[in-house]
Formats: C-alpha cells, structure tokens, sequence
C-alpha cells in the first residue's frame, strides 16, 4: 500500500523538480509566469515557483547548420537549374525566437528558399556559377534582414549544388562544341591570313631586293663604263699630247708623215688581200711619184737618226 510518506515523498520530487533549474552553457531558457513571459535564464542554476512558473522555450544559443532542401530554379535566360545550400545562423534575442516566430528554423529554410530562387531568377546560367560568391552574399543579406524581427542572426550562406536539367546540360554541350570549332575555324583563317601575309612580304622582300640589285649592278657598270671612257679619254689625250709634243721636235713632223704613209700601205695591202675584186686606188698611175715622195721622206729621218 501506498503510505503518506510515500505521497510526500513524491510530491516534494515533484516540486523540487519543477523548482530547481539547471540551464546549460548552450542554451537559453524563457519561463512563463502563469502564461505570460516573465523572465530568460541563463546558464546556471535558478529556483522556479512551483505550479507558478514554467519552462516554455528552450533555445540553442550556438550557431545552427539548417540544410536547404533542393529546388527548381529558372534562370533569367529561362534554363532550369536544380539549386540547394546550407544556411548558418544564431539565436541572437531568445524572447523574440520565442514569440516572434513559431518555428524559425523552418521560416528560414522557406525564407532562404525563396530568397535563393528570386536572386537567381535575376541571373543568366553562366553568371550564376561565375558569381557564385556574390549570390550567397546576396542571399545572406536579405534573409538576415527578413529575420530580424525573428531575433535570429544569419552568418552565412552557401550553394552546395547548382545541377542544370540533362536538356540544359545537351544544349550546354552542344554550345561549347559549336563554340570550340568556331575558335577553330577562327584560328585556321587566322593562321591563313598570317601565312598570306607572310608570303607577300616575302615575294615584296624579293622583288626589291631583286630591283636594288638590278640597280647596283647597272650602277657599277655605268660607273665602270665612265671610269674605262675616263681612261681612255686620258689616254687619248696624253698621247695626243706627246704626239704634238713629238711632232714639234726636229724631224717630228716627218715622222708622223712617214708613219701615216706606213699606216696607208697596211690598210690598201689589207683591202686588196681582202676583196674578190680588183680594187686599185684612182691614183694608181702616179704610183712612182708616190714611191719617190716617200723615199724622199724616209732619206731625212735616216738623216736625223744618224
């Protein structure tokens, strides 16, 4: 049988159980006094009012790691990209966590949800993942001011996946192989344009180098024929110079006949011996006159040499 000891023993348990409170380091407690709030207790140790006061809430005080489910997401150039992440956030006022909001856990996965899909409605497919940084930034930023009636604070966000659909991945494939064989075809006709090029300034290169060599050849030729017309001229006139020189001295004159009647007689043997006729010059008939002024010319230059 129950005894009355056994009662009290039971009822001081219970009142002592309902009395003393140990709060933790990690967490916050809100006690209400007869439905209403009236105080938050903090780690440690604390004495309740029995049948008065109660434990309502207890909250988590260290930061908090909320996955985000994953979600369709339409980009602002309409591709269909598989979008989920990870929200980080602490219990910052615990009163307002408890009568601010009903669950803020699921109010900042369905805030951060619909956050994420309007920030990335605002993007093309490619800058979402290049700007990758700049969208967690811009979602933390919105969910943190959204939150703040909720006395949560939220540190950070981050994209864990962003998967398009396997249509968007076959059009992304096909993109990047159209545009790796226009780079190709790019870099053909480049290379073309830069061999033509090449060619031509070295047909160019040739054709001048061909044309000033031309040049210098006729130019050393030139200045060759006037070197050898400069010599010869020279040459001429020193002779003619001595010639007149020879022809002023004693017997010079007679000289240079002598040397013209030897000159006449080579040339007329030259044209007879040459001629398939007969060829004897008008004066032919004087022929011993001719002789005789010679021989009369040849006896002074003997005279003079001896």
């Amino acid at each position: 049988m129950v005894t009355a000891a056994t009662v009290v023993t039971i009822i001081l348990i219970f009142v002592l159980w309902n009395t003393l409170v140990v709060v933790p380091m990690r967490a916050n407690y809100v006690v209400e006094r007869l439905g209403k709030f009236r105080v938050v207790l903090k780690p440690g140790f604390h004495f309740l009012i029995p049948f008065f006061d109660r434990i309502a809430y207890r909250h988590e005080t260290r930061e908090q790691v909320l996955d985000i489910p994953s979600q369709t997401c339409i980009t602002n150039d309409n591709m269909q990209v598989e979008v989920d992440g990870l929200v980080y956030l602490k219990v910052i006022n615990t009163r307002k966590a408890s009568y601010g909001i009903g669950n803020y856990r699921n109010a900042a996965v369905n805030l951060a949800q619909t956050t994420m899909r309007s920030e990335v409605g605002k993007l093309t497919l490619s800058r979402i993942f290049s700007e990758r940084e700049s969208l967690n930034d811009k979602i933390v930023r919105e969910i943190d001011i959204a939150s703040d009636p909720w006395g949560i604070k939220v540190l950070r966000y981050e994209i864990k996946n962003i998967s398009p659909s396997r249509h968007v991945v076959t059009t992304l494939e096909k993109q990047m192989e159209a545009e790796r064989e226009k780079r190709a075809d790019i870099t053909l006709a480049t290379a073309s344009k830069e061999s033509k090029i090449l060619l031509s300034e070295g047909e160019k290169q040739e054709a001048i180098n061909i044309s000033e060599g031309e040049r210098q050849k006729r130019i050393n030729f030139a200045q060759g024929r006037a070197k050898e017309i400069e010599l010869l001229a020279n040459a001429t006139a020193e002779g003619s110079k001595m010639v007149a020189e020879a022809i002023n001295e004693p017997g010079g004159y007679l000289a240079v006949k002598m040397q013209l009647v030897e000159q006449y007689i080579d040339e007329l043997n030259n044209v007879l011996g040459n001629a398939d006729v007969t060829v004897l010059p008008e004066n032919m008939a004087n022929i011993k006159a001719f002789f005789d002024g010679t021989e009369k010319l040849v006896n002074p230059i003997k005279n003079i040499k001896s």
